[in-house]
C-alpha cells in the first residue's frame, strides 16, 4: 500500500465554508472552492476526503463548478488498466469569485429591492 497526504480543513477553511454558504452557495460547491483553494490540484478522491463529501456531493459540486467555468479538470493515465483518474484545480483566483458573488448579491439586492417598491406602491 502506498501512503499520501491529504490536506483537511482547519478553522479558516470552515469559516470560508461558512460565508460562502451564506452567500447562497451550495454545501458541495463551497467545500469544494474552499479545498481546491489550499491546493495546486486534487483527484476525485482527494477532494472526498479532504472536503468531507461523498462522491456524488463531489461530482455534483464539480459539475457546477464547470457550469461556472472555474474549474479545469483533467486526466492522468492510471498504470495498468482501468479508467484515467480526473485531477481538478480552480480555473480562476479566489479574488475572481469574491467578484462574482458580490455582483450577483448586488443584483439580488437590487431586485429584492425593487419588488419590496413594487409592493409599497400597490394598494391594499
Amino acid at each position: 500500500m502506498r501512503s499520501s497526504e491529504v490536506k483537511v480543513f482547519d478553522d479558516t477553511d470552515l469559516e470560508l465554508i461558512d460565508i460562502l454558504r451564506n452567500l447562497n452557495l451550495s454545501r458541495n460547491v463551497a467545500s469544494t472552492i474552499a479545498f481546491l483553494s489550499n491546493v495546486d490540484e486534487a483527484t476525485s478522491k482527494d477532494l472526498e476526503f479532504g472536503s468531507q463529501l461523498r462522491q456524488p456531493e463531489v461530482s455534483i459540486a464539480v459539475k457546477e463548478l464547470k457550469n461556472f467555468g472555474w474549474l479545469n479538470e483533467r486526466e492522468i493515465k492510471k498504470e495498468g488498466k482501468g479508467r484515467p483518474m480526473k485531477v481538478y484545480k480552480l480555473a480562476v483566483s479566489m479574488g475572481t469569485i469574491v467578484e462574482y458573488l458580490e455582483k450577483q448579491t448586488k443584483e439580488d439586492t437590487q431586485r429584492i429591492m425593487e419588488n419590496i417598491e413594487k409592493l409599497k406602491k400597490l394598494k391594499f
